[in-house]
């Protein structure tokens, strides 16, 4: 007898096949002695649209809502390109699914999908639609590594355990469902005129618009005022400078300018004397390692270009390629059962770095800590070393590893001085006060050469007298809080407002408040629901900076079911989805009350006056002709992902993809000009390709079609020299 394993997407079936040591593919999976590996390509299934229930909803009308099913059912997913027709890519796959399912030969069924919520309803929706009485496993892993595959294969769980985790899952996805089609078509059909689009509300979609639209108008009602600053500059017996800031009754910053000016006069001939010197010796922790919203607000905020979204499509394919663990966390420790395989890891990535010799494994509680792993440990590499990774993939990796060796090096040391001079004049009421750092040990700083900005004071004793040099009155204003990045916002997002105020992202309170389960969204949707808000024309970003549009502003500002842009509100709802996942609630309670909160939300937006806050006016846009197309002689024209053909409804399937992954591999991505030249003569000439080493080069390119099935492929013609 043979066990069929079904993984969430075809890469994680080839690592495990590849761990199995299955040669043998065939169509849709691959077949061992012992085990079958299939695949899913994430969800096969989808809930049904309300047209699906009913054909009388298939228009929009105030009276069919709210809607709300008596039975929730799923159908295969929708094609991408036309949501009223199958995707027949996921149709057949799920078909082949099913037969191996019922093989004579399967006698048990292990589900490897992903280790989170939405993985377990990916497998489970697959498995029990078919209503199989066969034996169901769960494979649980965070990682793909061969030797983690072949473990795990030997402590499978009956998938009757995950129950919890699925009831989760499905409690998301139905209340998103209820809340995403009644209150969007309510709001559509009160506040839009025209149609096309939807005027997109959400569960998590709202909270995070209000977060934005909060700081704007916080930027926008602030008003800054002047303050002032005196700084003196003095000299040592041993004719070494230093300067201190005026500080009177602990206070730095004056509104009263004469107050400054009158001690800038009794300055003038004045000597000072030193009469308190603090030196204390300061350790620094590295930063801890990496969950997945750190490092989507380290690398947005350190690399131009990159947002959260792009951050966690790159980091899922390292997990993908078996050189991460589980990016989609909220940890930023590890479980205690993964020393020996953190101090592995470690061996294999220290080998021939400059600073091997102060790379120490440690089994310390800053790093291995039950107590505070949620779910899934923070990202740290596996053993397995890259041999060769893309520039976005080498970013993401290098930062993940990084973060790993901090961990196992010396500490930070440095010296903190803090120096206290009074002026020898009983008319001066305060106190100068001068404060210095001098890094005594570089420690972790070396993996990621972190320097240090510091100031360095001289050597100087108690009771030395000092004379001032000059001194220098500046005019200072307030400033406003600064607009959100994605790292401000996914820090709010991931406490709930509760981090808000930290900049310290390490700090005990920010990690309390991500443990209690109060959250907006999840760190596997965060990155989404804020590419979703951009998308959808509700948010814009200026550089780094994330701004509320103006019909995101009069969305908040209108939109009368305000339970949804509350944060408080948003996060017990996380937080009991969480509770659902330890049994602590039930998937019933929460569900009954979702269904009851949606009912009365679109009573309420029914009960509000008519008022129109976005106009779609529908232009009719000229489509642009590129060539003929290859296969069938209609136009090619340009979509939002691709340059495809015009008979695609009828099932022309030619495309070039804008995010071609041939191309993107030599950082190139297809043009308007590129298409048409190469419909016109076959061929086009490409500069400024990108090797894998670096260098730049050209070369003609072709797109055939594969003469084994029906999709095309490049083909390169290097120019001669």
């Amino acid at each position: 007898m043979v066990r069929l394993i079904i993984t969430e997407k075809p890469s994680v079936a080839k690592n495990i096949a590849d761990a199995l040591n299955i040669k043998n593919r065939k169509d849709g999976y691959f077949e061992g002695k012992v085990y079958i590996v299939t695949w899913a390509f994430g969800h096969l299934l989808q809930l049904y649209d309300v047209k699906d229930y009913d054909e009388g909803m298939t228009r929009w009308r105030m009276e069919n809502f709210p809607f709300i099913p008596s039975q929730f059912r799923y159908k295969v997913k929708s094609d991408p390109r036309n949501k009223d027709k199958e995707d027949l890519g996921a149709k057949k796959q799920l078909k082949i699914i099913y037969q191996l399912i019922k093989r004579n030969d399967v006698d048990a069924v292990i589900s490897a999908c992903d280790y989170d919520r939405e993985g377990q309803v990916i497998g489970d929706t697959i498995i029990y639609n078919l209503k199989t009485k066969k034996q169901v496993y769960r494979l649980l892993l965070n990682e793909w590594t061969p030797d983690e595959v072949l473990k795990g294969l030997q402590k499978l769980k009956p998938n009757t355990e995950m129950r919890p985790l699925l009831d989760a899952g499905i409690s998301r996805q139905w209340a998103d469902w209820i809340i995403g089609i009644n209150l969007t078509s309510v709001a559509t059909l009160k506040y839009q005129k025209g149609s096309g689009k939807a005027l997109n509300i959400g569960r998590v979609l709202l909270p995070t618009l209000k977060i934005i639209y909060d700081r704007d108008k916080e930027i926008e009602n602030f008003v800054s005022e002047e303050y002032f600053k005196l700084t003196a500059t003095f000299i040592t017996k041993d004719g070494n400078e230093y300067s201190g800031i005026y500080v009177e009754d602990e206070e730095d910053k004056f509104k009263n300018k004469e107050t400054l000016e009158f001690i800038q006069q009794a300055l003038k001939n004045q000597t000072a004397t030193i009469i308190d010197k603090k030196v204390e010796l300061k350790k620094e922790n590295p930063p801890y390692l990496f969950n997945l919203s750190n490092l989507q607000g380290f690398i947005t905020s350190k690399y131009k270009g990159w947002t959260s979204d792009k951050v966690l499509n790159v980091a899922q394919s390292l997990y993908e390629k078996k050189y991460i663990t589980y990016p989609r966390t909220a940890s930023v420790v590890l479980e205690e059962s993964l020393v020996d395989k953190a101090a592995n890891v470690l061996n294999h990535l220290k080998k021939g770095l400059p600073y091997e010799n102060e790379i120490t494994f440690v089994k310390k509680k800053r790093i291995f800590d039950n107590s505070k792993v949620e779910s899934h440990s923070a990202i740290i590499p596996t053993y397995l070393l890259p041999k060769s990774l893309s520039r976005d993939e080498e970013i993401i990796y290098n930062a993940i590893k990084n973060r790993f060796i901090m961990q196992f090096m010396p500490n930070a040391e440095y010296e903190e001085t803090k120096i206290i001079t009074k002026v020898n004049n009983d008319e001066i009421k305060g106190l100068f006060t001068s404060k210095g750092k001098v890094q005594l040990v570089e420690g972790w700083k070396k993996v990621e050469k972190v320097e240090s900005k510091d100031t360095v004071l001289p050597f100087m004793n108690i009771n030395e007298v000092v004379n001032i040099e000059d001194n220098q009155l500046t005019t200072h204003v307030t400033k406003p809080p600064k607009h959100h990045t994605e790292k401000t916002l996914l820090r709010v997002m991931e406490t709930c407002g509760k981090g808000r105020d930290k900049e310290d992202e390490d700090s005990e309170e920010m990690m309390a408040a991500i443990l209690s389960g109060f959250s907006i969204g999840t760190p596997a949707t965060r990155a989404e629901t804020i590419k979703k808000l951009k998308d959808v024309g509700y948010i814009t970003t200026q550089n780094k900076n994330l701004i509320c549009t103006e019909l995101g502003r009069k969305l908040v500002e209108t939109f009368p079911v305000k339970e949804l842009f509350d944060l408080e509100f948003t996060g017990k709802l996380e937080k009991t989805l969480s509770d659902i996942e330890k049994q602590k609630f039930s998937k019933e309670s929460f569900l009954n009350f979702i269904f009851n909160f949606t009912t009365e939300a679109v009573k309420t937006i029914k009960n509000e006056r008519d008022i129109i806050i976005n106009e779609v006016s529908k232009e009719k846009k000229s489509v642009e002709i590129l060539g003929k197309c290859p296969v069938c002689g209609h136009g090619i024209i340009e979509g939002q992902k691709g340059f495809g053909c015009s008979n695609w409804k009828n099932g022309c399937k030619f495309v070039i993809w804008k995010n071609d992954k041939y191309l993107a591999a030599m950082k190139k991505k297809p043009t308007k000009t590129m298409v048409k030249s190469l419909l016109k003569n076959g061929v086009v000439l490409v500069k400024g390709l990108t090797s894998k080493k670096g260098n730049k080069f050209n070369a003609h390119l072709r797109y055939e079609k594969n003469s084994d099935n029906e999709y095309f492929s490049w083909k390169m013609e290097f120019l001669e020299k």
